[in-house]
């Protein structure tokens, strides 16, 4: 396998203590998984904040909100007989599932790319309602036609969904609640209509039937979606062989639309691939790699609250058309950038 990936040196760019958390009593465990955008001649992170109470030795804490969105803490001890608590990630309480953390989203610019900050007068994107009781994540951004559509995970305990808010000033939002039901998550808008629809990729889940899969469906609007079709799945014995999602936006080029995505592992080792869709109909994969395009090397990858971990859902395409600048999170605790080369990565396309 080759590493494609020209990590920026001043990786990690954002880490937990860079930041303040939210709301006293908490502290900020992870940084994750930033969509990203451009505005007002800056690049900008919508960065997944993670955070929870402070831990102590004999219990476990973590926060929730209430159906008026305040915060709750719940504690448990950690020996207690119906407490399942082997990932850090996801614990079960009495036959429910919890997140160690609840997350919001958070506004960083930058003027090169390199160097983030939190600008004031933006508010912080947080859940609300009762199906974002456990917060919101991994936000994907995509402009069309002037507006941007952020598209993020809903968690609360009736499940994972897709949520939508949109905006033209990233100070005022409109709200379109949930437009992808549970099981649901890594959905990524396209940034132009094709045939006069709008399109996107998600991620639905079986435990039983079928498998953590790439899907596409289309839009009359970008809110009401239909015409679902499975078009990517895992493969056995690859590095994607456990589960696999969308990054960010598709990039159009001159061969098809190109999504990088990420993949996963029995070992929970999560990769960075490609592949190509036809640049009419979508819905056809014409080429896929077969080898990952980026993973897991570096200590700030290897190393962190959930490690082995390389994942993206933002990248800007700069004016060349061929180098792209990739934001990921690592180890499920850091926010980095990387580049590539859009030619690079078409030439290790394997058609279908």
């Amino acid at each position: 396998m080759k590493d494609i990936a020209k990590r920026f040196t001043e990786n990690p760019l954002l880490s937990p203590k860079d930041l303040r958390a939210s709301h006293d009593g908490l502290e900020i465990t992870c940084l994750l998984n930033p969509g990203v955008f451009q505005f007002q001649n800056k690049i900008w992170l919508a960065v997944r904040v993670a955070e929870r109470p402070k831990q102590i030795e004999s219990s476990i804490s973590f926060p929730v909100l209430t159906d008026l969105g305040a915060i709750e803490i719940i504690e448990i001890i950690k020996d207690h007989p119906e407490l399942t608590a082997t990932d850090a990630r996801v614990i079960n309480y009495q036959g429910a599932d919890y997140l160690t953390t609840l997350s919001h989203i958070r506004l960083l610019c930058s003027d090169g790319g390199r160097h983030f900050y939190e600008p004031e007068g933006y508010p912080h994107l947080v859940g609300e309602g009762i199906l974002e009781a456990f917060g919101i994540e991994d936000c994907r951004v995509s402009l069309i036609e002037g507006k941007y559509y952020l598209t993020f995970t809903s968690v609360s305990s009736n499940g994972v969904g897709v949520g939508l808010r949109t905006t033209t000033d990233w100070k005022v939002f409109q709200k379109h609640g949930m437009i992808l039901p549970p099981h649901n998550k890594d959905c990524a808008i396209f940034e132009e209509k094709i045939n006069g629809l709008f399109y996107a990729l998600h991620r639905p889940s079986s435990v039983d039937i079928g498998g953590n899969y790439i899907w596409i469906a289309s839009s009359p609007d970008g809110i009401h979606w239909g015409n679902h079709k499975c078009i990517v799945r895992t493969r056995k014995q690859y590095w994607d062989s456990k589960r696999v999602g969308a990054g960010a936006a598709p990039i159009k080029t001159e061969k098809g639309w190109l999504e990088i995505y990420h993949g996963a592992n029995e070992q929970h080792q999560y990769c960075l691939g490609a592949f190509l869709m036809d640049l009419n109909d979508p819905s056809k994969v014409i080429s896929r790699t077969e080898d990952p395009i980026m993973f897991p090397s570096t200590d700030y990858e290897l190393s962190g609250f959930f490690g082995n971990v390389v994942f993206t859902n933002g990248h800007i395409l700069d004016s060349d058309n061929d180098t792209l600048t990739v934001y990921y999170g690592a180890s499920d605790e850091f926010v980095c950038g990387a580049l590539f080369s859009i030619k690079e990565i078409l030439s290790l396309l394997k058609d279908l």
